[in-house]
């Protein structure tokens, strides 16, 4: 039933005392197998953003530097995630039953949030009668 899934990558910080999204990417995947695929690339993608390899010629000497201990490594977690077979295939379920899929990582300024969904599960979603519940 859940042939089609919809898939968003987004950023969200702090501007101005606000949070605020900054749209990273979005696939409308035809199979199960091609978003999971999809959601793997851009983690690694961001993971490889965020954390280059400091030997490519085109960082000069310097300009990238580890940040402290305290800050949660985001770039490992998103390796991390990627690599765990047990993970993929529990997102995988998730998915195949109809339920909207949130994975998320965040370091001290930016939360970087990888969400997969059904088309179809959308539509039944649109075709049910809204939940009224009366105010007052």
């Amino acid at each position: 039933m859940h042939d089609e899934f919809l898939c968003h990558v987004t950023a969200y910080g702090t501007c101005g005392g606000q949070r605020i999204g900054v749209p990273l990417g979005t696939y409308r995947a035809p199979t199960l197998a091609l978003a999971l695929w999809w959601l793997r690339d851009r983690a690694s993608w961001i993971a490889e953003r965020l954390d280059p390899s400091p030997e490519q010629p085109a960082y000069p000497a310097g300009a990238l530097v580890p940040v402290a201990d305290a800050v949660a490594d985001v770039p490992a977690l998103l390796r991390a995630w990627c690599a765990d077979v047990v993970q993929q295939e529990l997102v995988a379920d998730e998915l195949a039953g109809g339920r909207l899929v949130r994975i998320a990582a965040s370091d001290d300024t930016t939360e970087y949030e990888l969400l997969a969904e059904s088309v179809d599960a959308l539509r039944i979603q649109r075709t049910l009668p809204a939940l009224v519940v009366p105010v007052a």
